[in-house]
């Protein structure tokens, strides 16, 4: 059979020959982003307490994990739970065991796989164009992407499955144009490798993703029997790494890959009753807002893109954004962290267009780009005035915080009339305003939304009186598995809640667990006949003010916002 060697188009759109000199600004871009990912993804994640309910969830798994011994089976706080497999459990367990049971130790995993992400857009960069300009660029996009920076120090799976999605279409070009059989051996069997640790962290998306992009690209270079050959090879590494997990967890808990199918991935994407359901065009607005503060250079990136899309490594690009895009579109359940494996590929787009533009001397679109910023965050700062002078959502205590506010607002007016002023020289200024913004706004929110959203932080407070109870209750998840997390004690009972654990509490051995209204004064008194009893109460609703005034009285109370936390004394016999 005659083979076909890959087709090769002339560039759409040619660039000066001649390169601009590098500024200071370019020279020192490299430099700069190492110091900014440990300035504002790193330093910052101890300084704010773990968000419900994702952080506090993730974070009680994984201790759980290490301090059971259980690496197999997830559990949250001792019920089953089976809505994601277990390596990205793994990684976060392994940051509190390096760093310790803290904010630090949780997050960590997030911002290494941000960190990684970073260097591999900067990799392929440098594959596609060998221009460190467009390399250092395409990396600070990347990493400046409002979507990336929030999630970088966050503690759930998304940054982890972003990085094997990421891994993965690196590892594809790689293989698809290697200069020799064997590097382009060890490229397949590199997104097999990607594939499987990607399946270990969030399901099958992890190989469905690289199939979007490159049989329709092997198919365009007819190269379709090469694929089938090399593909065969990463099916198999995918398959070995993932082998001895999928046996031990069909050993131990036989119903998790029944459960894990259907529910994580059959309903979600076609049920009609799905979770987190969205309309078909819910990730068009949404990829906008991702990429700030980049959003205003997304029409002359595509335009670029499209008078371009006949050359390899364009075409490729863009079918790493447009097609992940479509298929989340048709899902039915749909979260903004979703397309997050679609930002690389537009990361490295932008890179190309935006350096191209520099070459050429146009700042146009670029000073467009600061104009936008500017004035979102100018509105935004007279907004803030505004509801502070008249509702006063900062309370007088949350001076502090209320000025890191402001200076996050400032910084961003400041470094984006930077890029209105002189376009062509402070072109990556809006960077920093995006790092401060991630590296100050958590720990600048409103004591109320601190109070409701940040819990582990009031526990923390009171966790000597707690820790001396030996029966502990809740009526909240996240508070729940916050309590768990700070004391390291799965066993919490629920009080009228189930939510997310409605699966994990169906198995009979899980019944004791729950604690109902017409229970609760029996399970008090037994539960105090065994010792002190610790309970975090969330207050936020007239059930929830009703469930507070079924417990005893003569409990000692501390209360802030809406959360309540009681410790009752052993009862005398």
């Amino acid at each position: 059979m005659t083979s076909h060697k890959p087709l090769r188009y002339p560039a759409a759109d040619l660039s000066p020959p001649a390169v601009q000199t590098p500024s200071l600004i370019d020279r020192w871009l490299v430099p700069s982003l190492l110091l900014a990912f440990v300035a504002f993804y790193l330093l910052p994640l101890m300084f704010h307490g773990l968000w419900i309910p994702d952080e506090t969830r993730y974070g009680q798994i994984s201790q759980e994990m290490r301090l059971s011994g259980d690496w197999i089976a997830p559990h949250f706080m001792g019920i089953r739970y089976f809505e994601k497999p277990i390596a990205g459990y793994w990684m976060i367990a392994i940051g509190q065991a390096v760093f310790g049971d803290n904010l630090f130790g949780v997050r960590i995993a997030s911002a290494v796989s941000t960190g990684l992400s970073v260097w591999l857009a900067y990799l392929l960069a440098g594959r596609l164009w060998n221009d460190p300009r467009k390399s250092a660029a395409s990396a600070l996009f990347y990493m400046s992407f409002g979507l990336i920076a929030g999630q970088a120090g966050y503690a759930n799976l998304d940054p982890q499955f972003t990085l094997w999605a990421n891994l993965s279409l690196v590892a594809l070009w790689f293989a698809i144009e290697g200069h020799s059989s064997r590097s382009k051996t060890a490229a397949w069997v590199l997104l097999g490798f990607s594939c499987g640790m990607g399946f270990m962290t969030k399901g099958f998306l992890a190989g469905l993703l690289p199939v979007l992009v490159a049989l329709p690209y092997m198919l365009w270079q007819r190269r379709f029997l090469e694929l089938l050959r090399y593909g065969m090879l990463t099916v198999l590494v995918a398959t070995l790494v993932c082998l001895p997990w999928a046996l031990a967890i069909h050993h131990q808990e036989p119903d998790f890959w029944n459960f894990f199918f259907w529910n994580e991935h059959i309903r979600r994407f076609a049920a009609e009753n799905a979770q987190h359901a969205r309309p078909w065009w819910f990730y068009l607005p949404l990829l906008v807002a991702s990429s700030l503060p980049w959003a205003a250079l997304l029409p002359v990136t595509f335009i670029k893109a499209w008078k371009q899309k006949r050359q390899p490594e364009i075409a490729f690009l863009l079918m790493g954004v447009l097609l992940p895009l479509a298929f989340f579109s048709m899902s039915s359940g749909k979260l903004p962290t979703y397309i997050m494996p679609c930002l690389l590929p537009l990361a490295l787009l932008m890179g190309h267009a935006v350096m191209n533009l520099l070459n050429q001397q146009r700042g146009r679109a670029i000073r467009i780009n600061g104009v936008v910023n500017a004035t979102l965050a100018t509105t935004a700062l007279i907004a803030l005035i505004f509801l502070q002078t008249t509702k006063e959502i900062y309370e007088n205590t949350d001076t502090f915080a209320l000025s890191l506010v402001y200076i996050v607002l400032v910084s961003w007016i400041i470094t984006n009339a930077l890029q209105v002023l002189r376009p062509l020289r402070f072109w990556a200024a809006p960077a920093i305003g995006i790092g401060m913004l991630v590296a100050l706004l958590p720990a600048a929110m409103p004591a109320q939304i601190v109070e409701s959203k940040m819990p582990d932080q009031f526990i923390a407070e009171h966790l000597e009186a707690l820790s001396k109870t030996t029966t502990l209750l809740s009526n909240d998840l996240g508070a729940a598995s916050a309590l768990s997390w700070r004391l390291k004690r799965p066993e919490i009972f629920l009080f009228n809640t189930v939510g997310e654990l409605k699966y994990g509490l169906e198995d009979p051995a899980m019944a004791s667990r729950i604690v109902t209204k017409e229970n609760v004064e029996q399970w008090m008194t037994e539960a105090r006949k065994k010792g002190a009893v610790g309970v975090v109460m969330r207050v936020n609703s007239v059930q929830e003010v009703q469930e507070v005034e079924m417990l005893p009285v003569d409990g000692e109370r501390f209360e802030r916002g809406k959360l309540e936390i009681l410790i009752f004394p052993q009862s005398q016999p």
